[in-house]
């Protein structure tokens, strides 16, 4: 069963994200990182590349012919089979349809209070279907 964690209060869902990867990555965690909006995974993209000058986070876009050998993959679609699934990051207010193939996922909840309700209701939704879940609050 998948095991998913929440990370609520999220000032900066961009930069935290990226720390997160980091870390996942200094672990060799091999992610997928979803949204359905294509403009955010191009922030986010772009974001790897700039956020950190002393290291490097090899990423490519779900649909790159590199993906299944890149330990960070970036996907705007839960219903294409993706090249690996170990973690899941989501960064969209519902839950993915995939979610139960990976061993591990990490929800992002911002401050906004729109955000905190969708991830309220995932998060009912989750322990309903007997996930264990654990709940970490950003500071």
């Amino acid at each position: 069963m998948t095991r998913i964690d929440f990370h609520s209060n999220v000032s900066d869902k961009l930069a935290y994200v990226c720390r997160l990867i980091r870390k996942a990555h200094a672990a060799n965690c091999k992610m997928v990182v979803y949204h359905r909006e294509p403009t955010v995974l191009k922030r986010l993209d772009e974001a790897l590349w700039t956020f950190s000058d002393t290291d490097f986070l090899p990423h490519v876009m779900r649909q790159n012919k590199l993906a299944a050998m890149t330990s960070i993959v970036l996907s705007d679609s839960d219903q294409i089979p993706c090249p690996h699934y170990e973690l899941l990051i989501n960064l969209t207010s519902r839950a993915p349809e995939n979610f139960t193939a990976f061993q591990r996922m990490i929800e992002i909840i911002s401050a906004d209070e729109q955000d905190k309700l969708a991830g309220r209701e995932r998060y009912r939704h989750y322990q309903q279907q007997g996930h264990n879940l654990t709940h970490f609050v950003a500071k």
